[in-house]
């Protein structure tokens, strides 16, 4: 009888070890289990901890309340300019609601992938290439927005998204690299102007200054052959002044010798004006002055044409009515006058 007692004792104990150990569950503290009785949704979620349910009636699942880091591939498309672009994402979620994840959705993780490749691809084609380079975090919000709004009825909840890389078409990073090269070129010389228009108003104001006193040149010059010889050059470069290369400027273009003024060009020289004869009266020959004795039969006899007072003046010998006189009935003989006019020719 005893041993009959201990033998049922002693398997009453095993089942009973047996129904602990296959009715005993342990949720870990970042996890909830949720319970199905028979198929039916339990009201209560299990918290962490030990936790029994009824072998062969309930089966418990455990929902991970963990944020999870999900990538989604990286997605092609064109953009609102019309460049073709690779974008790749990664989305940060958790679980809020452990019914929900189990009851409402098959499997949210590939819920919540699917919805974040496709949200991806919407916000390509609405955004420009500036805005996926520069202006991340607004697209970030409204991604972000896109995929929680379907999550929410799953019982997750999205808590971050960032695009992470934007893949460009190497026809188009070279345009880029041509653009921000043209830019820093732009700037380059816009800030090298501005230096030497500020170089430009000291240097008119030194000079100035040098101008109201001539020793400053020369003192500044001393200066500059000092800096040079502290190098210890076997050339030594000395700078002329400016001022002393305009002084034989004007000494080259000043008045030349007078010996050089009076050479005039024998192609430019003009020809001596012919002096006027003399007026040679009636009954006097011309004075030649001294010149190369001729022959006598070589000598030029000089043109002597009519003069009109020779006519007006001729005696009355010479006269066409003859020898002597005047032609009867002229009045009275004008001898006297022709004789005193001829004597004082």
């Amino acid at each position: 009888m005893v041993e009959e007692l201990v033998t049922a004792g002693v398997a009453t104990l095993s089942c009973g070890a047996v129904y602990v150990m296959a009715a005993a569950r342990v949720v870990k503290q970042y996890e909830r289990g949720v319970v199905l009785r028979l198929g039916r949704l339990m009201p209560h979620v299990r918290e962490p901890g030990f936790t029994m349910i009824i072998p062969g009636v309930d089966r418990l699942r455990k929902v991970n309340m963990q944020i999870v880091t999900m990538p989604v591939p990286a997605q092609e498309g064109i953009t609102r300019d019309n460049v073709t672009v690779r974008v790749d994402a990664v989305v940060y979620f958790k679980v809020v609601d452990a019914a929900d994840a189990v009851v409402n959705v098959e499997d949210y993780r590939f819920a919540v992938s699917q919805m974040a490749q496709t949200s991806l691809r919407s916000i390509i084609g609405k955004s420009e290439l500036d805005d996926l380079l520069s202006n991340r975090e607004k697209l970030n919000q409204g991604l972000e927005l896109m995929i929680d709004s379907p999550a929410l009825g799953w019982g997750v909840t999205v808590d971050r998204v960032e695009i992470k890389d934007v893949s460009l078409p190497e026809t188009m990073k070279r345009s880029m690299a041509r653009q921000a090269e043209a830019d820093r070129e732009r700037r380059a010389r816009v800030i090298n102007a501005d230096a030497e228009f500020q170089a430009s108003k000291k240097l008119r104001q030194a000079a100035a200054q040098m101008a109201d006193t001539p020793s400053a040149l020369q003192l500044r010059l001393l200066q500059t052959v000092m800096a040079v010889a502290a190098e210890k050059n076997s050339t030594l470069v000395l700078p002329i002044p400016v001022e002393l290369l305009r002084f034989l400027e004007r000494a080259h273009e000043g008045p030349q010798h007078p010996s050089v003024q009076a050479a005039p060009d024998s192609r430019q020289q003009p020809e001596p004006e012919s002096e006027p004869e003399p007026r040679l009266e009636p009954g006097v020959e011309p004075d030649l002055g001294p010149g190369p004795e001729l022959e006598p039969e070589l000598r030029p006899e000089p043109e002597l044409g009519p003069e009109p007072e020779q006519e007006a003046l001729e005696s009355p010998a010479t006269a066409p009515y003859g020898d002597g006189g005047r032609p009867a009935g002229d009045g009275p003989s004008e001898s006297g006058t022709g004789e005193s006019i001829t004597g004082q020719a």
